[in-house]
Order: C-alpha cells, then sequence, then structure tokens
C-alpha cells in the first residue's frame, strides 16, 4: 500500500503551493486560510491557479524586463484577482469557533 502525505490526500501539490504563497502574500489571513483549506477543499482550484500564476511571474520577473514582458502585467493581475477572490471567501466563511 502506497502512502501518502496529507497534501496528496487532501489536495494537490500545487494546491498547497499556492496556500503557502497566498499565506505569505495575506499574512492577516494565515490562520483562517490554514484552518478553511483543511476543512474543505473547495478553495484548492483557486489555490492552484495562484501557484501557477506567480510562479509565472516570478518566472517573467527573472528572465525578462518588465517592457520586454506584455503577459507579465496580465499575470500581475491574475494573481491580484485571486487574491481579492481568496479574501472574499474567507471573509463569507467564518470559522465555528465555539465559546
Amino acid at each position: 500500500m502506497e502512502k501518502r502525505s496529507g497534501t496528496d490526500r487532501n489536495g494537490s501539490g500545487a494546491a498547497q503551493r499556492g496556500l503557502w504563497r497566498l499565506m505569505l502574500k495575506l499574512p492577516a489571513m494565515r490562520g483562517r486560510l490554514q484552518l478553511l483549506a483543511a476543512k474543505s477543499s473547495s478553495l484548492n482550484d483557486l489555490f492552484e491557479a495562484y501557484d501557477e500564476a506567480s510562479a509565472t511571474v516570478e518566472r517573467m520577473s527573472r528572465d525578462r524586463a518588465r517592457d520586454e514582458c506584455p503577459l507579465l502585467e496580465e499575470y500581475e493581475t491574475v494573481c491580484a484577482e485571486i487574491e481579492s477572490d481568496v479574501i472574499h471567501y474567507v471573509l463569507k466563511h467564518p470559522l465555528n469557533v465555539p465559546d
């Protein structure tokens, strides 16, 4: 029987990396993001998309000057939109913490 990590059981490696990137980008929401991600896989698609878009931004920034790569701004916009979507999701889904 194959051993699988929690990341493999609860989502892809890309989703986990995207979660980590978002936790660095949105430190005020770090704890809530971790808890929501552990309770539900509904954010995994956003986490995966964020991992891919932010990795692309990093790669383009490293490889080319900004004026040589018009797609860089587009990917930065995608990252900002995903961040906004995640913030809205977190704010709409309060954690049920017992008193």
